[in-house]
């Protein structure tokens, strides 16, 4: 299942590199799922909707520049690369992983059994399998010195904001990634 995750993972991110070079001026079309309900200047939308209020914040800090280009579609590409592997694994993968926001750089990943993320230590262990993958592509390998990056790097590499990950129930982890 790593493997695949890992290949996965290294053909979304080479696509989402390729395509940002690539990008024409043509508009996505619009979603047909149902928004997130609307809220407060300031306040987040998906809480209450796709996860619990959060449990615990964190800022991480990365020396990584987003690579010129990126935008809303590489991000949305990245994200389907990444749920196609999980959907098609040989194995169950125990959570979901989703894009949303405006420019798509918001990050969720949603736990889908019971008990499987439902303590900041398991969210941070499946972070770390995510850093290990990462470092496996050749996208990661160009682009960073490997084996001192992160998952949180390739995300702002990628133009993400934010990572929300979850259990789908009470505990939640929001990272601001800078």
């Amino acid at each position: 299942m790593m493997k695949k995750f890992a290949a996965c993972l290294a053909i979304a991110l080479m696509t989402a590199a390729v395509s940002a070079s690539a990008q024409t001026a043509a508009k996505p079309a619009a979603a047909t799922a149902a928004p997130a309900p609307k809220a407060a200047p300031g306040e987040d939308r998906y809480i209450g909707y796709y996860y619990p209020k959060p449990t615990a914040t964190e800022t991480f800090e990365s020396s990584m520049q987003t690579i010129a280009g990126t935008e809303r579609a590489q991000r949305i590409q990245f994200v389907t690369v990444v749920s196609q592997g999980t959907i098609q694994s040989a194995y169950r993968v125990p959570y979901a992983v989703f894009a949303k926001g405006e420019k798509a750089d918001r990050l969720i990943i949603v736990g889908l059994q019971q008990g499987e993320l439902n303590t900041i230590y398991r969210m941070r262990a499946l972070l770390a399998n995510m850093t290990t993958m990462s470092r496996l592509s050749p996208f990661f390998q160009e682009r960073t010195v490997a084996e001192d990056a992160t998952f949180f790097d390739l995300l702002k590499l990628l133009g993400f904001r934010e990572l929300t990950i979850t259990d789908g129930e009470k505990t939640t982890l929001q990272v601001t990634i800078k």
